[in-house]
């Protein structure tokens, strides 16, 4: 049952690559269900997506939900690596293998460049596998820093790493 809660909305990417990864992303969600003062409001299809950055490594299961929160962003943040470090989160390389990744892609239109935080996040216009999933949900979510919609940055888009919405009888639970 969805709480009442006022505040701000909020896209939160996911992804895991390791162990059981649609499991691993289910859980995360189930755990930002559980953040007092935050309601998830809609969630993606989970989407199959080939490794960037580093790429000999297993693909990705990525998903974004759109959430409402009530949490100032560096206390979502401090939340959100709470639900990683719970669930066995190791930073070994950069881009690498991951059993949870949590990010934090918008916070309303708030733009925020601290050492520990950056909204929108940084990669987000470069990366099919964080724009699909929210392209999917919020088509019409504005990117802050550049003013435009989330469907016009796909039209833009020049990466072109695969990217697959995983049908849902067969996803393994």
């Amino acid at each position: 049952m969805a709480r009442s809660v006022g505040g701000v909305i909020c896209f939160i990417g996911i992804g895991s690559n390791l162990d059981e990864p649609v499991k691993c992303c289910s859980a995360a969600i189930n755990y930002i269900k559980i953040i007092v003062g935050t309601d998830v409001l809609s969630r993606s299809s989970f989407y199959r997506t080939e490794p960037v950055g580093f790429l000999n490594q297993r693909w990705f299961i990525n998903a974004v939900i759109e959430i409402r929160t009530s949490l100032p962003a560096q206390e979502l943040l401090l939340e959100l690596q709470s639900i990683e470090k719970r669930m066995g989160r190791r930073k070994y390389i950069k881009w690498g293998p991951r059993i949870i990744d949590l990010d934090i892609l918008l916070y309303g239109q708030e733009i925020i460049l601290t050492d520990s935080l950056c909204i929108p996040h940084a990669e987000l216009h470069k990366r099919r596998f964080a724009l699909e999933p929210l392209y999917e949900i919020a088509p019409y979510a504005n990117h802050p820093a550049f003013g435009v919609s989330i469907a016009s940055l796909m039209e833009r888009l020049s990466e072109h790493s695969k990217v697959e919405r995983i049908e849902a009888e067969k996803l393994v639970m």
